[in-house]
C-alpha cells in the first residue's frame, strides 16, 4: 500500500556534507529544485565548486590513509551497515516522499526504491562478514603465498537523477564493506536522498570523512573527481556521452573506472510465450519509472505470427495507464524530470513518425493535465519502426515504446543486437531451448526470461559495448572496490643468485 503522506509544506535546504558535518546551507550560491508536477520549489542545494570537491577528496583521503575505517574489522563494518539499513527503514516515509517529489516517479516506486536500497546495505554487510583471501601452499617446499583483497582507496561516485537513492545504494555500501572511503556527487536535480543518507550514515556510526556528499554541477564537481590523482576509483552511472567525457578527463590519473552507461533494451515476444504475462511485462518494461530507466524495454520485437493480436491488446492496455501526480496512489506514470527533457522526448516521438513510424497511442499531453505546468507526456506506442529509424537506436529515456516485427529467432537476435548498447534485454517464451539459446546470443550484461527489470542484490549488473564496463551488486560489485595483492613468503635460507659473491 502507498505510504500515507503529503507533500512537503516547507522548502528543504541542504549544505554540503564534508568530513562528518553539513556546511551552512545559506552561506553560498545554491541550486533550486522545482517540482516537475507544478513548478513549486521543493528544495535548495548548495552549488558546490572545485574548492568544495577538493576539500571532500582531502577528507576522504585522510579518512582512508589515517582514519579507522579501512582498519576496522569486517564484522564491525558489517554491523555499521546493518544499522544504516535499520535507520533507512525507520526514515522510509521521508526518503520515499523526497524521491517521488524530486524525480516525479510514482510514490509506490519510490517506496520500492527505498526498501531495495536498505536491502543492498544488508547484503553488502553480509559480503563484509564473508570477505576473505586465498592461501597457496602448493608452490614447492618452503614457499607459501597469500592472495589478499584490500580496499581500493578513495572512491568517487557520480550519480544520475532517475534512481537517486537506489543507484547510490548499488555502489556505496559495497565500497564501505570493502573498507573504502567515498566522495558522492548526486545529480543537481535530485540530491535530496543522498544528503539525507549522509545524515543517516553519521547517525549509524560511520566515521567523519568516510563518506562525503558534494552537490553541484558536473563541470564544477564531477570533473574534479575525474581529474584528481587522490581519487583511486570512480564509479559512474549516466549517459554514454558523459561516460566518454569522464574517461577522457581521468586518463592522466590512470584511476580505475566502473561505468554503467546508456541502454536500448529489446523486449522480445515469441509466439509460444504466455501472452498475458508478456503483455504485462512489455507495459512494465516500457513505462516503469516514467520510462526514465536505462534498462527500459523501449523496443518491442514481436513475432509476426502473433503481432497483430498482441499489438492490438497492447495499445488497448496502454490507453488505461494513469498519468498524473506521483503522490496520488493511483498514478502509474508521472512527469518527465524537467522541461528540457520533456522536449527531447517529444522530439523523439516526432522523429519516429517522420521516419515512417505510426503512433498507435499517445504522443500528446495526457488528459487531465492539459492546463498543468508539469512536464507530462502520454505513454506512447509507435508501430512499424525499422532499423532505419533513429529511434530504433537512440535512447529516448521516456514513456515511448517502438514496435518492430520479426519472423524467427535468428532475426530477433540480429535486431536485438543491432544497436551500440548492450545493457539488458528480455525475452518471452515457454521453450527452454529457445530461451537459453537466445539469451546466450544477446550481447547484453543482463538478460531476463519471462520477466523484466527484475533481480536481487546478489545478481551483478553492468553493460557491454557502449553500455559500459564494470559490475555493481553481487560479489562482483564488492570486488570492484578491492585491490588484489599477492604476498609470497619463502622459508629458510635463500639460495644464492650469485654464489661467487660473498
Amino acid at each position: 500500500m502507498p505510504l500515507t503522506t503529503a507533500p512537503a509544506t516547507t522548502i528543504r535546504r541542504y549544505g554540503i556534507f564534508v568530513d562528518g558535518a553539513f556546511d551552512a546551507a545559506d552561506d553560498r550560491s545554491s541550486i533550486a529544485r522545482n517540482s516537475p508536477v507544478d513548478g513549486r520549489e521543493l528544495a535548495v542545494y548548495a552549488a558546490g565548486d572545485r574548492t568544495d570537491a577538493l576539500r571532500a577528496i582531502a577528507a576522504a583521503r585522510r579518512a582512508f590513509d589515517d582514519g579507522p575505517w579501512p582498519a576496522t574489522s569486517s564484522m564491525d563494518r558489517a554491523r555499521t551497515l546493518l544499522r544504516v539499513a535499520d535507520l533507512m527503514r525507520a526514515n522510509a516515509e521521508r526518503l520515499a516522499l523526497i524521491e517521488a517529489e524530486e524525480t516525479g516517479k510514482p510514490l509506490r516506486y519510490a517506496e520500492s526504491d527505498v526498501a531495495g536500497s536498505a536491502e543492498l546495505f544488508e547484503y553488502a554487510a553480509g559480503l563484509a562478514m564473508a570477505a576473505h583471501g586465498e592461501a597457496h601452499t602448493g608452490l614447492g617446499e618452503g614457499a607459501t603465498a597469500l592472495v589478499v583483497r584490500e580496499p581500493a582507496g578513495v572512491a568517487a561516485m557520480i550519480l544520475p537523477w532517475n534512481f537517486p537513492l537506489l543507484l547510490l545504494a548499488q555502489k556505496l555500501p559495497f565500497a564501505l564493506a570493502a573498507g573504502c572511503t567515498a566522495v558522492v556527487k548526486p545529480s543537481e536535480f535530485t540530491s535530496g536522498t543522498a544528503l539525507e543518507l549522509a545524515g543517516i550514515l553519521a547517525e549509524a556510526g560511520v566515521p567523519a570523512g568516510v563518506v562525503n556528499v558534494v552537490t553541484g554541477y558536473g563541470a564544477d564537481v564531477g570533473a574534479v573527481l575525474a581529474e584528481s590523482p587522490d581519487v583511486d576509483l570512480l564509479s559512474f552511472t549516466g549517459s554514454t556521452a558523459t561516460g566518454h567525457a569522464i574517461t577522457a578527463a581521468s586518463a592522466g590519473t590512470a584511476k580505475r573506472l566502473s561505468m554503467e552507461l546508456g541502454g536500448k533494451a529489446a523486449n522480445i515476444v515469441f509466439d509460444d510465450a504466455d501472452l498475458d504475462d508478456a503483455l504485462d511485462g512489455v507495459l512494465f518494461g516500457a513505462f516503469f519509472n516514467n520510462g526514465e530507466c536505462c534498462v527500459a524495454g523501449s523496443r518491442l520485437l514481436v513475432q509476426d505470427s502473433i503481432a497483430d493480436d498482441f499489438v492490438e491488446r497492447l495499445v488497448a492496455a496502454a490507453q488505461q495507464i494513469r498519468v498524473g501526480d506521483p503522490l496520488d496512489g493511483s498514478t502509474d506514470v508521472g512527469p518527465m524530470i524537467h522541461g528540457g527533457h520533456l522536449e527531447k522526448v517529444r522530439a523523439h516521438i516526432a522523429s519516429a513518425e517522420s521516419h515512417g513510424g505510426r503512433i498507435a497511442v499517445g504522443g500528446g499531453v495526457p488528459r487531465g493535465v492539459e492546463t498543468s505546468s508539469g512536464h507530462f507526456v502520454e505513454p506512447t506506442i509507435v508501430l512499424d519502426v525499422t532499423e532505419a529509424s533513429p529511434e530504433f537506436h537512440q535512447e529516448i529515456f521516456g514513456p515511448v515504446l517502438t514496435v518492430t516485427r520479426f519472423t524467427d529467432a535468428e532475426e530477433a537476435v540480429a535486431l536485438a543486437n543491432a544497436t551500440e548498447y548492450g545493457l539488458s534485454g528480455s525475452l518471452w517464451t515457454k521453450n527452454i531451448d529457445r530461451a537459453l539459446s537466445v539469451a546466450k546470443k544477446l550481447r547484453s550484461g543482463r538478460v531476463w526470461v519471462n520477466t523484466t527489470i527484475d533481480g536481487g542484490p546478489q545478481l551483478p549488473a553492468g553493460g557491454m559495448k557502449q553500455s559500459g564496463y564494470g559490475r555493481e551488486m553481487g560479489n562482483a560489485g564488492f570486488e570492484e572496490f578491492t585491490e588484489v595483492k599477492t604476498i609470497l613468503i619463502r622459508e629458510g635460507k635463500r639460495s644464492r643468485a650469485f654464489p661467487h659473491i660473498g
